[in-house]
């Protein structure tokens, strides 16, 4: 069974994108080469840069946690990318 990945991606206008995928580098690359398969809130908005992902053992473990960190403010966002966040039940595994 393949791992699942969440990520948050920031665009050049310092808004955050979250997602989920199976792998991280392919979809990073299509996000960041603005095609077909890029998600519409980030096309045209570059330079990206990954500022956090996460492994999780199922597609319905990345479903629930990407719910979540989409439910938090901003600021609580940035915390998370910075592993300050308190009570996180998931912690950055990528240092930007």
């Amino acid at each position: 069974m393949k791992p699942w990945f969440v990520y948050i991606v920031e665009n050049k206008l310092g808004q955050y994108y979250t997602g989920i995928c199976t792998d991280i580098a392919r979809r990073f690359a299509e996000h960041q080469a603005s095609g077909p398969k890029c998600a519409k809130a980030l096309k045209g908005k570059g330079p990206l840069t990954l500022k956090f992902t996460c492994q999780v053992d199922s597609h319905s473990d990345a479903l629930k946690t990407e719910i979540w960190i989409k439910s938090l403010s901003k600021p609580n966002k940035v915390k998370l990318v910075h592993n300050q966040y308190p009570d996180s039940p998931i912690t950055n595994t990528r240092i930007p």
